[in-house]
């Protein structure tokens, strides 16, 4: 009698995740990984949250040394899953800002085989864990942290120092808002 193996035919899926803290490149890193995927010749559909406004085109994601590639503002988590029919990659930018329905929504595209690459800050700017990162952090199959340098003495930096006063946990901004800091000069500024 022949027993067919469980997975016979079918695409296996996984996640990726780039975290680090901001200006760490992460951004820079995904895009890197899109563009592969598109040397190969395979199909991918690329995600950012729709209240990231930093950079024009709107359509884009963009890294912070100006590397671009073309991308899908959504709402919500939910509309990816509309949007990825009969696809081999799903690539989402700035993961932290979707609501802990992006877990789900990404387990789902892996049960259909699809590669999902996922970049987001993993610690808010008061160095507590951010959203939905930590626990795409625990599902994953493969995980990049990511440093940037100290704006302050220069070693490795985690963290995402807010020089602005403001107490959101979410507050857009580039480096007129934050800066880079190892853990030493991020807690003993």
């Amino acid at each position: 009698m022949f027993i067919e193996p469980r997975n016979s035919g079918r695409k296996k899926g996984w996640v990726e995740v780039i975290c680090g803290c901001m200006f760490s490149g992460k951004t820079e890193e995904l895009i890197r990984r899109l563009k592969r995927v598109e040397i190969a010749g395979q199909k991918a559909e690329i995600f950012k949250p729709a209240r990231d406004v930093r950079f024009e085109p709107i359509d884009h994601i963009v890294s912070h040394d100006a590397t671009r590639i073309r991308s899908t503002p959504v709402e919500n988590h939910y509309n990816i899953l509309l949007l990825t029919a009969d696809v081999d990659v799903v690539g989402i930018d700035e993961a932290q800002f979707f609501d802990q329905g992006i877990v789900e929504v990404i387990e789902d595209l892996t049960l259909k085989g699809m590669r999902v690459i996922v970049a987001g800050l993993d610690m808010d700017y008061t160095g507590k864990p951010f959203g939905p990162v930590p626990a795409l952090l625990a599902r994953a199959e493969y995980i990049t942290k990511l440093h940037a340098v100290c704006s302050k003495c220069g070693d490795n930096a985690n963290f995402s120092y807010r020089k602005a006063k403001i107490d959101d946990q979410v507050l857009l901004g580039e480096y007129d808002v934050y800066e880079p800091r190892c853990r030493s000069c991020f807690y003993n500024p």
